[in-house]
């Protein structure tokens, strides 16, 4: 039997309970790893490094991002989506021509004919979420975006024939240059650079501001026009994501709003920025070689026509159903 005091407790305890009050209104603070798709330091890896610096500012006794480090250094970028759902890291920071071993439909966000916002509002960017949920992932958002792709050689070519050169791809192009010829090889980040100066390849396909400062002395044109966007996304492990609370969840998602937001390229800010790094290759040497009449159609109609035609043979339905959304 309890006395008039425990009564009293036991009371106590549960209003408590009833109301929420048994635990702080909020989360004690969590840290969860992390990890990039590209070196820590380089161009294409620094975009992440600032979206886990805002979100550790943004986030402080909340959630904060262990950035354990960036591939190759802790494995193929091939492999780190992969890693990520499986649960070896919570975030990642990649492009979606690292995660089209884990997502099929994966090539459809570099073939985007709308700005983001628009995905947002059409149902694009929710199915490809579906998907990514069906594979254990939760789709943040793209927090960065390069611009389009560019082919840059060592040799001028005088029209879209690409037969004879032998380029480094990843897999955004492979389908686009073997279409006009070219026979493909792969490599990482690191080996840029070294193939280019002993002529193991001519050319690489590359976005201009996501660009290695220093392969300028390899390089000596670039292809205009550009083609599809080079755009980098924060995955999330989808078991971790459903964990977190939702003032930790809202964090994360917040900040990498905010960079998607900025990084919408038909803005004046991301124009500018393209033709000031434009500007300054030039002046090093740097030519630009530009298609025009029958050459730009078969430039284009090539790139969109390969792109699709992957996406459309490993996924029939899904890739229908996405081209309706991702393009005009």
């Amino acid at each position: 039997m309890l006395s008039k005091f425990g009564k009293t407790i036991t009371a106590g305890v549960l209003v408590f309970a009833a109301f929420g009050l048994n635990t702080p209104a909020t989360s004690a603070e969590l840290t969860v790893s992390g990890a990039s798709c590209f070196p820590i330091g380089s161009p294409p890896g620094k975009p992440f490094e600032k979206v886990v610096a805002e979100i550790n500012k943004q986030g402080k006794g909340i959630i904060q991002i262990d950035l354990k480090g960036g591939a190759p250094a802790i494995g193929s970028p091939f492999t780190l989506t992969q890693k990520m759902s499986r649960g070896v890291y919570d975030i990642v920071g990649c492009t979606e021509a690292y995660f089209g071993n884990v997502l099929p439909e994966a090539p459809v966000l570099r073939f985007s004919e709308y700005p983001w916002s628009t995905l947002r509002e059409n149902g694009g960017l929710a199915m490809v979420g579906k998907l990514l949920e069906a594979k254990g992932i939760h789709y943040v958002g793209r927090h960065h975006d390069f611009g389009p792709f560019h082919l840059w050689l060592s040799k001028k070519i005088d029209k879209p024939d690409l037969t004879g050169l032998n380029l480094r791809v990843s897999p955004v192009y492979t389908a686009f240059f073997k279409a006009l010829g070219a026979t493909v090889q792969t490599s990482n980040i690191g080996q840029i650079y070294t193939y280019m100066e002993n002529g193991t390849v001519q050319g690489y396909g590359w976005p201009a501001l996501g660009w290695v400062p220093s392969w300028v002395k390899v390089t000596k044109y670039r292809v205009e026009p550009g083609f599809y966007a080079s755009s980098l996304h924060t995955l999330f492990n989808n078991k971790k994501w459903q964990s977190l609370s939702k003032e930790q969840q809202d964090v994360v998602t917040k900040v990498v709003m905010e960079f998607e937001a900025r990084s919408e390229t038909n803005s004046d800010a991301f124009q500018a920025a393209l033709k000031a790094q434009n500007d300054k290759t030039a002046k090093e040497g740097l030519s630009a070689i530009t298609f025009a009449g029958a050459d730009l159609e078969k430039w284009v109609s090539t790139s969109s026509k390969a792109g699709w035609d992957e996406v459309l043979e490993r996924s029939p339905e899904n890739g229908a159903a996405l081209m309706k959304l991702f393009t005009k």
